[in-house]
């Protein structure tokens, strides 16, 4: 009889809590990652670069990515020197970083004032979707500038300036796209309360300035054994890198691998990073299909007064956007995962409309829209679900028993058979 008690006190206290879905979605999440890690036994994609780079560091000869900045192929060649050079050595790091991401993008939601249940569901969207698990299971150096871009997020929502710059810093030093959080910060705050001006701005100013602090301090790690070194000035290195970088152009390297900015949600977009499993980059088709509308509900909604919806707004803009005209200006080569970074602000619009449409549910004048309408999230988790169960590398004895553990905890969270009213969803 105690521990029954005992077990009902704690079941009890398990079900208050905030983070026990989140944690929950992690464990899932997490499973089949580790359920996959060792398939294929050969480098996917581009880890053919990043891994072998990382053997070179391991074996003191450098670096030969010098287009890239150090900080996120250290994070592969420290997996590799604590687990080997083998699958799981090469993809740690990853996995565990895009869990990380997981749970930064949860507390962004919270922090700007959305429900529990409507945090919950972007979290849930953004977990099992196609193109941000697989660059969570690849030793690529996207998942690491991602996860400091959104801590840089959290750290700004919460006012720690400070932090959130150094965070935006340590993004652009694990690639150098991770410099796009420094625009989504600095556009939401011009449009939002601008509080504290003199010490946001002076604050911003430490991502630039720990960029440049801490290159020459990764790069001496990286070149430490190394017989012949080049030269440690970080802005030498920043200019080579911008340089390299602008060299790899649509003119110089054709190829069907490729895309312009604008395909990537005007048509869908399949780079094939790997046969068997099958590692496919490619936007799940349930939010794919949605970005557009997406993007104009959001807009919508933060002329309104919307602050979630301006800061998704400013999200999309800032890291997706700008590549229309950087495209057009370079021609810069591009790739469909440019987009990784992007797709949390849309799970954020898309959870936030979603919501709004339970409302109907609850609230239609009309029968057949309000049953429709009621139907709206079980039926979109169904398909999102479908698609990631086909799209995805983990074996299907991984991956079906947790999509329907996955569907049965969002039913559950979400209440979604009680079709919840926005006065619940919205409310914090």
């Amino acid at each position: 009889m105690v521990g029954m008690e005992i077990a009902k006190k704690l079941r009890y206290r398990l079900g208050s809590w905030e983070y026990t879905g989140l944690c929950l979605l992690v464990l899932i999440t997490l499973i089949m990652h580790f359920g996959t890690i060792m398939q294929p036994n050969e480098p996917v994609f581009d880890e053919q670069y990043y891994v072998t780079d990382a053997r070179h560091i391991l074996q003191g000869e450098g670096t030969a990515r010098t287009e890239h900045p150090p900080l996120g192929k250290l994070f592969i060649t420290f997996g590799m020197f604590l687990f080997g050079d083998n699958p799981f050595g090469w993809r740690f790091f990853s996995v565990l970083f895009g869990t990380i991401c997981i749970i930064f993008f949860y507390l962004i939601c919270r922090q700007l004032s959305i429900s529990k249940k409507v945090s919950f569901l972007a979290t849930f969207l953004l977990s099992v979707e196609n193109l941000s698990f697989v660059q969570a299971s690849v030793a690529m150096l996207d998942v690491y500038s991602l996860a400091f871009m959104l801590g840089s997020f959290w750290f700004y929502l919460k006012r720690r300036y400070l932090i959130s710059g150094l965070s935006v810093g340590l993004s652009a030093l694990a690639k150098l796209s991770g410099a796009l959080a420094l625009p989504v910060i600095l556009l939401h705050w011009f449009f939002s309360k601008r509080l504290r001006p003199m010490k946001f701005l002076s604050s911003m100013l430490l991502a630039p300035a720990s960029f440049l602090l801490l290159m020459p301090l990764f790069e001496l790690i990286i070149w430490r054994n190394a017989s012949w070194h080049p030269s440690f000035n970080p802005v030498v290195q920043t200019g080579t890198m911008l340089r390299i970088s602008s060299m790899s152009t649509f003119a110089r390297h054709p190829s069907e691998m490729l895309s312009r900015p604008w395909d990537w949600i005007i048509h869908p977009e399949i780079l094939t990073y790997w046969i068997d499993p099958h590692y496919v980059g490619m936007i799940s088709p349930s939010i794919w299909a949605l970005i557009i509308p997406v993007a104009l509900y959001v807009t919508f909604r933060a002329i309104k007064g919307s602050n979630a919806a301006l800061f998704s707004l400013s999200w999309f803009i800032s890291t997706y956007l700008i590549w229309i005209p950087t495209s057009l200006i370079t021609d810069r080569i591009s790739y469909i995962f440019y987009f990784y970074p992007t797709i949390g602000a849309i799970c954020i619009g898309l959870a936030l409309g979603l919501s709004q449409l339970s409302e109907v549910g609850r609230t239609g004048q009309r029968d057949r829209l309000r049953s429709i309408a009621r139907l709206a999230i079980p039926t979109y988790l169904l398909l999102h679900l479908a698609g990631f169960i086909i799209l995805t590398p983990v074996p299907y004895w991984w991956k079906v028993p947790s999509c329907v553990a996955l569907y049965l905890l969002a039913r559950n969270l979400l209440g979604t058979d009680k079709s919840p009213s926005l006065e619940n969803l919205y409310s914090t």
